[in-house]
């Protein structure tokens, strides 16, 4: 019910956590057809096998690397597992990373194959917030020139 609001707003990418879809190959089609590109979110709980057979659909994969719902929670390492398995599927997708990402551990997100990233408080709760932008720019493209 949002797909068509949020391109009229003038989103480029609509992502949606899998868990929260009935109809996954219906909904990618719909934000295609919107002209937006596809983005399917994983909860920590939710096997990364789940995303593997819509893979090809998206045009990013996020990995949430805390449970969704607040801001400040500590980054789960774990998932990191998840992160190589979809680099490993999908060389060419985005693989996105949410929650808990801070410069102590981008180091970590961006070799287990994220090149995307998502940082709160990390960010927003530095005295410096554009040198912490700049330290989780720098790693990751460290990994993933331009």
């Amino acid at each position: 019910m949002w797909v068509e609001p949020m391109a009229d707003a003038g989103a480029n990418q609509y992502t949606f956590h899998i868990e929260a879809s009935k109809d996954v190959p219906d909904l990618c089609r719909k934000i295609k057809e919107a002209g937006m590109k596809v983005g399917i979110g994983l909860k920590p709980g939710t096997d990364v096998s789940v995303v593997l057979p819509y893979g090809p659909l998206a045009d990013m994969l996020l990995v949430m690397t805390v449970e969704p719902g607040f801001g400040g929670q500590k980054f789960m390492a774990d998932m990191m597992s998840k992160v190589e398995r979809l680099r490993a599927e999908f060389p060419l997708v985005n693989i996105e990373v949410d929650g808990g990402v801070s410069p102590a551990n981008i180091d970590q997100c961006a070799k287990a194959g994220a090149n995307m990233i998502v940082s709160g408080s990390a960010v927003v709760k530095s005295p410096q917030p554009a040198e912490v932008i700049s330290q989780l720019k720098q790693a990751v493209q460290k990994v993933f020139p331009e």
